[in-house]
């Protein structure tokens, strides 16, 4: 491990000399020797083969006074503050077994290296999932979806992680591996660390395994896409929470993101200022009734699109990826009450042009992305905009991706929150050294 006297001239012990080829692996443009965050770098990357392996690697930082930075597939890098010490990367691809599967249980226990998509094949063979929306999923992994507490569309009706994960594992900073939960659903023993592990950011250990439960897959599926006015936007999406059909995703996008969404599922767009899209999963009559049922809910005449079953999976797939474009050089997300979405989101609307808006209205969460070039100015002067908008809504904004040198000015988390003295008090006891991420977390955590 290199410590931070040693940046320059690095020691390595035998067993870190895990992995460092030098080659630049083609399908993610990330070099495998070493990694660079948020400009900070580069830093000499590790891949442990075993959570032992991984321990000792810990024990080294502590003894060293270095830090580590937990990744996966790296497509959440660009979250947080940059690294606030020098210190090594460690690559947890390499942990990717499936420890236990009892598919009757509707459980798998499995570590957290793992890719999403590869974990979704392995459960797929027994019709079951886990109904979590990840972008870039062949990329992503359990892990880094854990410790950015990760989500999509689907949350509005299937829930967050927190509510799957019943067991997890850890490597602390002394390099020992703690548990948390168990291996069945009916485990309240102890303190509930799976959900302050899930969306720390890899600062109070890094997670090496964890316990999902898991669901069916749904036998049918359907979205509708309703095409919306500017004035009618609060009354349409006043339908939808009044409906009575249950559905696991209300999405509220602007022209441009709408016209992304089709474009890139190979279909023309309804053309108007905002599409409302409306999910539902289910077995195959339930699903039939609720679409007819919330067409007529809904009114007519507006512009409608109706797909059901197979039809309806690129663009899915397509809503799921949207959000986390990495063709977005700047984004914004908005936390605030689900009765605000539709005001802030015209209000924010006026702003620059070129600006897609991807909302979870059912849940109060937006997103705003910037494809074209934004001056340091402007990107401050509309992130003051909405964070005085989103205080209107009970809510605030973070900014998950900008230009690195723009993250101190524009406080990438927003203002520090209340308990921000609480989050350090934690942070103390589970990781004094900090070794775990440092800096890149609330509040500089």
């Amino acid at each position: 491990v290199t410590s931070p006297q040693r940046q320059q001239g690095m020691r390595r012990s035998p067993l870190l000399a895990l992995r460092a080829s030098g080659e630049t692996n083609t399908d993610t443009g990330m070099n495998e020797a070493t990694c660079v965050i948020d400009g900070f770098g580069p830093l000499p990357r590790v891949r442990p083969k075993s959570v032992q392996e991984l321990g000792e690697l810990v024990r080294q930082a502590r003894a060293d006074n270095a830090s580590l930075y937990p990744h996966g597939g790296q497509t959440k890098m660009s979250l947080g503050m940059p690294p606030a010490k020098p210190g090594q990367a460690v690559d947890l691809r390499e942990l990717t077994s499936v420890i236990d599967f009892p598919a009757r249980d509707m459980t798998v226990t499995v570590q957290t290296g793992i890719t999403i998509q590869s974990l979704r094949d392995i459960l797929a063979k027994e019709n079951l999932r886990l109904p979590i929306d990840v972008a870039q999923a062949d990329r992503a992994t359990l892990g880094g979806i854990l410790a950015a507490n990760t989500s999509g569309p689907g949350r509005y009706g299937n829930g967050t992680l927190r509510d799957y994960v019943i067991g997890i594992s850890a490597v602390n900073d002394e390099g020992n591996e703690f548990k948390a939960g168990g291996r069945v659903v009916k485990n309240v023993a102890g303190y509930d660390l799976c959900k302050l592990l899930i969306g720390s950011l890899g600062t109070l250990g890094i997670i090496t395994q964890a316990t999902l439960k898991l669901r069916p897959v749904p036998e049918e599926q359907a979205l509708i896409a309703v095409a919306c006015e500017t004035a009618g936007l609060e009354s349409v999406l006043t339908s939808v929470h009044d409906s009575r059909t249950r559905p696991v995703c209300v999405e509220l996008l602007n022209r441009t993101a709408g016209k992304d969404l089709f474009q890139q599922a190979d279909s023309e767009a309804p053309d108007a200022p905002w599409l409302l899209l409306v999910g539902y999963e289910g077995n195959a009559d339930a699903v039939h009734w609720q679409v007819a049922q919330l067409v007529k809910e809904v009114g007519m005449p507006r512009q409608l699109i109706a797909r059901v079953g197979f039809t309806a999976q690129p663009l899915w797939n397509r809503l799921i990826e949207l959000a986390a474009s990495p063709s977005a050089s700047t984004t914004f997300k908005a936390n605030l009450l689900p009765s605000a979405v539709a005001t802030f989101c015209q209000s924010v609307d006026q702003g620059p042009k070129g600006a897609a808006l991807c909302a979870h209205a059912g849940n109060g969460i937006v997103h705003g992305l910037w494809t074209d070039a934004l001056t340091k100015e402007q990107t401050a002067n509309m992130l003051t905009t909405w964070r005085e908008l989103a205080q209107k809504g009970q809510g605030g904004v973070i900014v998950p991706r900008c230009p690195p040198e723009w993250k101190a000015m524009l406080k990438v988390w927003g203002p520090a929150p209340g308990a921000a003295w609480l989050m350090r008090e934690v942070k103390a006891k589970f990781d004094p050294q900090g070794i775990f991420n440092p800096g890149r977390f609330v509040d500089r955590i």
